[in-house]
């Protein structure tokens, strides 16, 4: 009986806790040059000078990758387009003497971010790549007068599984940068 009321305590004491995370000012700094960043379901366009039937033209796989003629597949997700052209002329040289790549992006999927929790208006919000966490919660009208001011998180699934946390006051005042932390596709915000 004593063991099952231990366990019962240490179950109600994992409820009462924000579970696993790591705070935001532990992550490394992103880059902030504000160039695209290549997401599943974009549409690509890559072309070999002088090597017309290797055009390749494709939808980036929810895997995150796309297939180049000769090379096989490539990782795309996560990458500068300036990058992923850099790594394919890498990859080319050897089988072509001094390959020369260029590479566009067509078409981008529209990036949406859920805000969940005590906000005024939760919901799901279009944006765009340049916006910031602060303008995430403003998008959701605010937090509420219920909300935990330093339990406010950010829940990324890719690459891996995450929660990032915040402290109200830390956005406000743009700690280590926390208003502008940039938001990822398939990022949701969550205030307690």
């Amino acid at each position: 009986m004593a063991s099952a009321s231990i366990a019962v305590g240490a179950i109600c004491t994992g409820c009462a806790g924000p579970g696993s995370y790591v705070w935001f000012s532990a992550l490394p700094v992103e880059d902030a040059s504000g160039e695209y960043v290549i997401n599943a379901g974009d549409v690509v366009n890559i072309r070999v000078l002088g090597h017309e039937d290797m055009l390749t033209k494709g939808r980036v796989r929810p895997d995150g990758r796309i297939a180049v003629p000769i090379i096989g597949e490539v990782e795309a997700r996560g990458k500068h387009p300036s990058a992923l052209r850099a790594e394919i002329e890498t990859r080319l040289k050897d089988f072509l003497v001094m390959p020369s790549v260029t590479l566009n992006v067509e078409e981008t999927i529209p990036v949406s971010v859920a805000v969940l929790g005590e906000v005024a208006h939760p919901g799901v919000f279009p944006i765009d790549a340049s916006m910031s966490l602060a303008q995430v919660l403003a998008l959701g009208g605010g937090v509420t007068d219920f909300a935990s001011r330093d339990r406010i998180f950010v829940v990324r699934t890719s690459p891996k599984s995450e929660r990032i946390r915040f402290t109200y006051d830390a956005v406000l005042r743009d700690e280590s940068h926390a208003s502008s932390f940039r938001l990822h596709p398939g990022d949701y915000v969550v205030v307690e």
